[in-house]
């Protein structure tokens, strides 16, 4: 628990043997269940990440590759399943601080935010750690899905680092999420449309020395390009002809107190 917030922690990950035990242990002991999603990983992921046995772990398996975005998104189902407060995600690769995980969960605990996005550009390290043509994708790719999504105050849309409500759980079940590289682009989209509330929280990024990406440019131009054009293109659709069913039944509802006061 952390506070009065049963917390999950999805873990998605491919081919991550040499990494996976780290990250599970280094998840804080406050977390009351750890979610690896081993994305059909040719190696020992699964063994390693039920290796160490740490309290409340357990993996989904999925038969085929489908992308990291699918592997957050069968998470989430399970973290609803379990009845938690608030799923964040933690890559299996180790590229995230665990003591960073209390601070991103504080905008949920308090309750001014139903999504909480890390941001590496606020700490004031990125510009020094991350690698200079990362830097400058991330740099575009931000400014971009500020359009696309409609968060004009939200940055680092490429950071992974997130914890996500309940409520924020149930959207994002119901509508769905891109599976593969631009998932955390499409999902600010979705939450918009949805008129959930993101807030940015520092958190520090980790690039370690050799360390080499496992996105390549032509596996990130194409769907980036069509991720950030149809959920641009399906945000308006929804909020201006289409209203989401969650933002329709809060309409509802305060329209229903209205009339009784």
């Amino acid at each position: 628990m952390f506070g009065s917030l049963k917390v999950a922690v999805v873990v998605p990950a491919f081919n991550e043997e040499g990494a996976i035990a780290k990250t599970v242990v280094g998840v804080p002991g406050f977390v009351d269940h750890i979610i690896v999603v081993d994305d059909a990983s040719t190696d020992r992921t699964v063994a390693e990440a039920l290796r160490i046995g740490r309290r409340g772990t357990e993996v989904v398996e999925h038969v085929s590759n489908r992308g990291v975005g699918a592997a957050i998104f069968s998470g989430y189902q399970r973290a609803l399943e379990l009845g938690v407060d608030v799923a964040a995600v933690m890559a299996g690769d180790g590229q995230m601080y665990p003591d960073d995980l209390g601070p991103l969960l504080m905008p949920i605990l308090f309750g001014y935010a139903d999504y909480a996005k890390g941001n590496r550009f606020l700490s004031g390290e990125a510009w020094q750690r991350m690698p200079r043509l990362r830097l400058c994708g991330n740099l575009a790719l931000s400014l971009l899905t500020r359009v696309s999504s409609g968060y004009a105050d939200v940055f680092d849309s490429q950071c992974g680092y997130t914890a996500a409500s309940r409520r924020a759980l149930k959207v994002i079940a119901e509508t769905g999420l891109f599976p593969r590289y631009g998932y955390p682009n499409d999902l600010l989209a979705r939450l918009h449309t949805a008129k959930l509330t993101v807030a940015d929280v520092p958190v520090r990024p980790i690039y370690g020395e050799g360390w080499r990406s496992g996105i390549r440019l032509y596996m990130a131009i194409y769907p980036l390009s069509y991720v950030l054009l149809s959920s641009f293109l399906r945000r308006l659709y929804s909020e201006h002809f289409r209203p989401h069913p969650t933002a329709m039944a809060e309409e509802a509802e305060k329209a229903a107190c209205a009339s009784v006061s």
